[in-house]
């Protein structure tokens, strides 16, 4: 099982066009804050804040913005940018990873990486954070790892397949 560290250390994997993506939608944002800034004062010169709806929108949707801008810094920051691995023998970040839960014979496939990449592909991606990837992170085909999801159940699931990522 992986430990936030050992994801923390990995990185976070994306393609370069997703990178570019996600850089371009933070250059936008941060091109935005004058406008914003703008728009708040016109809205405080209203009147009263207190039942200002205008004021109050824009400074709600200035915290979103500034929230975004916050999780596009930090992700481009640990974001490894290149081609996924060409070779795998465990579940790493950049690689489709064939599960089965137990006492279920049905198999689900995903991607494990940035939520981030999820419009470049047609597969589910799990992030490594999520409870699922974290419990796959660095198992081998064969394995089975269990993890607790949200209602607090303890789920099962083999790893049946491990393979690269191909765009």
């Amino acid at each position: 099982m992986s430990t936030p560290t050992d994801e923390q250390d990995q990185g976070v994997w994306l393609t370069q066009e997703a990178h570019d993506r996600l850089k371009a939608e933070l250059d936008q944002l941060v091109a935005g804050r004058p406008a914003m800034a703008a728009e708040i004062n016109a809205r405080r010169e209203e009147g009263d804040l207190k039942e200002n709806g205008g004021y109050h929108a824009a400074k709600d949707e200035q915290g979103k913005q500034e929230a975004r801008i916050r999780q596009l810094t930090d992700l481009l920051r640990k974001a490894r940018v290149g081609d996924a691995p060409k070779t795998v023998t465990n579940a790493a970040l950049g690689t489709v990873i064939t599960i089965k839960f137990t006492g279920d014979d049905d198999t689900e496939k995903f991607l494990l990486g940035s939520r981030e990449i999820a419009g470049t592909t047609e597969l589910t991606v799990y992030s490594p954070e999520s409870a699922m990837g974290a419990a796959i992170m660095g198992a081998a085909p064969g394995s089975t790892v269990t993890y607790q999801a949200p209602n607090g159940r303890d789920i099962s699931v083999e790893v049946v397949a491990v393979e690269p990522f191909t765009p």
